[in-house]
């Protein structure tokens, strides 16, 4: 069969909707300022889609460290990779005070998050290794694991138990390869809120013999108490033995780290193929990046506005009889029961007649029959804000139960 042709019969899980969702429920267009307030289709929408965690975004001291870098050195600067041609004294000092905030020896750079995961982990093992993960790793783990060539488990998300278990069947498989083990969990899984159980997982140690890797993308600058990680929170960092942090959460920007032992540091410095073979963060970036990792430090108002917006949101949900699911960080889920047609014109009805956008899953991301809104809290949302979206809320939860978006007809592909 032509390629093609068979591209055309199979668009995949989300693109076979594009046709009708494009522009509005896939790939919309939020204009103006970035802010907690925004334009959607020429209308004003009070937004809870945007991981601005700190507001660091729009932040003026901000915006003058990015157009300064631009103007100091260009997009170009530096070019070429780091390893041949592309390293400055500006993207070492960064490292160092990533290091530094995280509690690690050293740090790396890494151009983008999601290419950084997938690298770290082909970097990390090879086929006589076994990698475990929780069940509900991110996308960028996934397909990291999904690169090694040697044994992969998975545990049930957050299970103790099962976790255990995974990691029993890896020691008898390595004790025969000659291998090690790699586990990988999220500091704060970023589509439930959970927090993984650090501490628990570090314990095992006592009993089996593993390394721990943490994608800490939502964590970082949000969690603990100078914002440093989950393993800040949770009283751990020694037990971590590789963070990994993103600059497109709390720090509003691109790119991402890697820190750890000084040896191991180097080892993916010098191993890691998607930065040895890819042009290094452009100078205004890492210009503006210095500066956001100043603010994180300096403003600890801004973390304390992000959560005191995150506790009224969520503790309003509850009272009004929402299920948040197990959140215990500022991830804020709602879950609701109803098909994909009642979970389009729910979103419709947000959109158009309450001016609240919000992202929204279906099926198959989470179980079919339930539809699963997730509102990103912000330093920059307000209480009014807050308010206003729970007598939203409340209102379409009415709808929806009653069977008015049931006899809504949207137009499904």
């Amino acid at each position: 069969m032509d390629l093609f042709k068979k591209i055309s019969k199979n668009m995949g899980p989300l693109g076979q909707h594009q046709k009708w969702a494009h522009g509005y429920f896939s790939f919309p267009r939020l204009e103006g300022d970035i802010a907690a307030h925004m334009q959607f289709m020429g209308k004003e929408h009070l937004v809870w889609s945007l991981n601005n965690y700190l507001g660091l975004a729009n932040h003026p001291e901000v915006r003058e460290a990015d157009a300064k870098g631009a103007a100091d050195y260009g997009m170009a600067y530096p070019m070429g990779a780091r390893m041949m041609s592309g390293n400055s004294v500006h993207h070492e000092s960064l490292e160092r005070k990533l290091a530094d905030f995280v509690g690690k020896e050293d740090a790396f750079l890494l151009n983008y998050g999601y290419q950084g995961m997938v690298s770290i982990i082909d970097t990390l093992v090879d086929r006589n290794d076994v990698v475990i993960y929780d069940a509900e790793s991110h996308a960028c783990i996934v397909d990291g694991v999904r690169l090694h060539m040697g044994k992969r488990f998975v545990y049930k998300h957050n299970d103790l138990e099962s976790c255990e278990k995974q990691l029993e069947r890896a020691t008898k498989m390595v004790a025969e390869t000659g291998g090690g083990i790699l586990l990988i969990t999220e500091g704060v899984f970023g589509m439930s809120g959970a927090m993984g159980k650090l501490k628990d997982i570090i314990a095992l140690k006592d009993k089996y013999d593993f390394r721990l890797l943490i994608d800490d993308a939502h964590g970082f600058g949000t969690m603990g108490k100078t914002g440093a990680g989950t393993h800040e929170h949770q009283d751990c960092i020694d037990g971590v033995d590789i963070y990994f942090g993103t600059f497109a959460k709390s720090m509003a920007g691109i790119g991402a780290f890697v820190a750890s032992t000084e040896e191991i540091t180097n080892y993916l410095r010098y191993n890691m193929r998607s930065q040895t073979f890819a042009k290094a963060l452009p100078m205004p970036m890492v210009m503006g990046l210095h500066k956001r990792l100043e603010l994180l430090q300096s403003s600890p108002q801004l973390r304390e506005k992000l959560w005191s917006i995150s506790k009224a949101l969520q503790t309003g949900l509850q009272k009004h009889g929402f299920d948040t699911g197990v959140t215990d960080t500022m991830v804020t889920p709602v879950f609701l029961k109803g098909d994909l047609n009642e979970a389009t014109a729910l979103t419709m009805d947000l959109r158009k007649n309450y001016g609240i956008f919000c992202s929204i899953v279906v099926y198959p991301v989470i179980p079919k029959g339930l539809i699963q809104l997730r509102l990103i809290p912000t330093a920059v949302h307000t209480l009014e804000d807050v308010e206003r979206t729970l007598t939203a809320f409340t209102e379409v939860g009415e709808k929806l139960k009653s069977g008015y978006y049931r006899e809504q007809k949207v137009a499904l592909a």
